[in-house]
């Protein structure tokens, strides 16, 4: 089969996701997951969760692009982007993927800043006199 494209996004991060049949190699932004991620063993997992679900580790060959974002809020849109593009390829895909909320675009962003406070609702210490 032909490559399958799919954008997964998270916060202000968005991953362009290409996925094709191969032998298992994760490429993010030109590095391999233990380089673009090196110790952070939990949010790799996150990574790596919808092709373990679906049993793909092995079988299919994943590049992508990332931007925006810091690196956790990036792991995450690769994630959604890897799911998206597994429904892609093949169909069944997902009923396997959906159960586990991997086909869900998370859309929790950060609360704009308000005139008149520091952050979104951070003011002033307030005193009576």
């Amino acid at each position: 089969m032909a490559k399958v494209y799919a954008t997964g996004r998270r916060k202000s991060a968005i991953a362009k996701v290409w996925l094709e049949n191969g032998n298992g190699q994760l490429t993010i932004n030109g590095l391999s997951l233990d380089q673009w991620l090196g110790g952070h063993e939990a949010v790799k997992k996150r990574v790596t969760q919808p092709l373990e679900v679906a049993k793909q580790e092995t079988s299919v060959n994943v590049v992508v692009q990332t931007l925006g974002g810091g690196y956790s809020a990036q792991a995450d849109a690769v994630r959604h982007g890897i799911s998206r593009a597994l429904v892609a390829y093949d169909e069944q895909f997902r009923a396997i993927l959906k159960p586990y909320g991997l086909l869900t675009r998370d859309a929790r962003s950060v609360e704009r800043k308000k005139y008149g406070k520091k952050k979104a609702r951070k003011s002033t210490q307030f005193s009576k006199r």
